[in-house]
């Protein structure tokens, strides 16, 4: 689970916006979830190459950091900021070790963050230093591998991906292998999928409220390019799930 295994995918990582799971059922569902950020001010913690950064900016965020412990997700990010010229800001960070950044944010947002915490303790400090980056009353959106979620239904594959345990436990949860089927070659990433208590319980320690599952839904694009039938397995085992709370 180490900064590794990101620094060398770099801009590849953008493909995976483009899998039929995260187009049609992730992104939409996050995004949905964040709601109006116009004229907000936004943390995007593990950022990635991004992708999320630049979409809150041109929904009308004020101010837009990224934030990712991997230098090869930075530069690529950077890369492409100096093409689109939105404005967003990038930082090299890790979120266990984070600082007191030179504001509070109204919104964070972390995209496969918190699973990569070495422990509870790692977690339970990662999100004390998101709660007190944002503003009193400000929102902390989660996007993660759904903890109860069962490997042994049907396949992935058609929906861009394959899960699957390793066998091992981290004191979280199960560690998980995630192969992005990306053409020409798959990208495999290791995090683990904490447990549902695990999540909230750290979240709660560090001072936030109103602590809410959020279920992923298949966008109406999704059902119009593929039909309703195509999407049955994943709505009926989504690999993903989502959380909010407060601070």
């Amino acid at each position: 689970m180490s900064v590794q295994q990101y620094d060398k995918i770099g801009e590849a990582f953008e493909g995976f916006k483009s899998l039929p799971l995260i187009r049609y059922g992730e992104v939409p569902s996050f995004l949905g979830m964040v709601g109006n950020v116009s004229g907000k001010s936004v943390l995007d913690l593990a950022c990635g190459t991004g992708f999320y950064s630049r979409e809150f900016k041109r929904r009308g965020a004020t101010d837009v950091l990224g934030v990712d412990i991997s230098v090869g997700m930075i530069d690529a990010a950077r890369e492409i900021g100096q093409r689109d010229l939105l404005g967003v800001r990038y930082e090299v960070g890790d979120v266990a070790e984070l600082q007191p950044l030179d504001r509070h944010f109204d919104v964070a947002t972390g995209v496969q963050c918190l699973n990569y915490a070495e422990d509870i303790a790692a977690m339970e400090r990662m999100c004390r230093n998101i709660h007190r980056n944002l503003v009193p009353g400000g929102e902390f959106f989660l996007l993660a591998q759904k903890p109860d979620y069962r490997f042994d239904c049907p396949s992935l594959d058609k929906y861009g991906f394959r899960c699957e345990p390793t066998g091992e436990e981290t004191e979280t949860g199960p560690q998980v292998r995630v192969t992005a089927l990306l053409d020409p070659e798959p990208i495999t990433i290791v995090a683990s999928a904490p447990r549902r208590e695990v999540y909230e319980e750290c979240l709660r320690a560090a001072g936030f409220s109103d602590v809410e599952w959020v279920p992923l839904q298949v966008s109406d694009a999704g059902i119009r390019e593929f039909g309703a039938d195509f999407w049955t397995d994943v709505i009926a085992n989504p690999p993903l799930e989502m959380l909010r709370s407060r601070a």
